[in-house]
């Protein structure tokens, strides 16, 4: 059962700072195909880190966000770069957000492959979430969740929507024989307004997304199961270990 976050206005407190990351993911259908490969680079300089996600499909499609964020004392996202092309994705877009001026600017093509412009000026808070979202729940507490982040949804036209967070319990898993359990958290979006009423009645309601997240002195995402795109189907990412080509013998750089 979900347990219902309690009430909150503030971006998400910094309980462990980020640093520098190379993670190496996977992207499947939740049947189970394999769709992408990806990697998470982030470096951090001061407080302000920059964080990075790559996904290049079998297809030869490319999801390429770069977000940057301060972490003195909250999280707060600066920048997000987002571009998505490629067969995989209904409507290709490249969008970029400014949180302290306010400027969302979205670039895509419509069904006769126009190239066409949106430019909004949003008044975007600080909980402000595109490209930061696996971060911000490794920082929240889990007795006392943010009821929501704010995030910026291209239509293509971009729409500022709130993505209500909730704790569905810990679900089990293990690594290399040792079992565990990691925290499943639910985001929903919430349209608000006549269109949120009116989105679940066309069909056009987003599902909800889950996310896993190990808990401890040291929290690491588990995997998630996520749509990409407004109105995509969800697809499960999760971290991956390098594998080796066989070898009969000792390579030489282990001697």
């Amino acid at each position: 059962m979900l347990r219902p976050a309690e009430p909150s206005a503030e971006p998400v407190a910094v309980r462990h700072a980020e640093g520098l990351v190379h993670g190496f993911l996977s992207l499947r259908s939740l049947d189970g195909t394999m769709l992408a490969s990806g990697d998470l680079i982030q470096n951090a300089r001061g407080d302000r880190v920059t964080t990075r996600l790559v996904f290049r499909f079998k297809d030869g499609s490319t999801h390429d966000e770069t977000a940057v964020f301060s972490q003195s004392g909250h999280f707060r996202l600066l920048t997000d770069h987002l571009v998505q092309k490629g067969p995989a994705f209904e409507q290709p877009i490249d969008m970029t957000i400014d949180r302290a001026s306010g400027k969302v600017t979205v670039r895509y093509k419509n069904d006769k492959g126009e190239e066409k412009t949106e430019a909004e000026q949003l008044e975007l808070p600080d909980d402000l979430a595109n490209g930061i979202i696996i971060t911000l729940l490794k920082n929240v507490r889990g007795n006392a969740l943010p009821p929501s982040v704010s995030f910026v949804a291209a239509t293509p036209k971009p729409r500022l929507v709130k993505l209500k967070i909730a704790a569905a319990g810990a679900d089990s898993f293990s690594t290399a024989g040792t079992a565990r359990k990691a925290t499943h958290y639910v985001l929903k979006v919430d349209i608000g307004g006549v269109a949120g009423v009116v989105a679940p009645l066309l069909g056009k309601q987003p599902p909800d997304s889950h996310v896993w997240i190990l808990e401890g002195e040291a929290p690491a995402f588990v995997k998630s199961e996520a749509a990409l795109f407004m109105g995509g189907p969800l697809w499960r990412m999760e971290l991956v270990s390098p594998v080796w080509p066989r070898s009969r013998g000792t390579s030489s750089t282990s001697r």
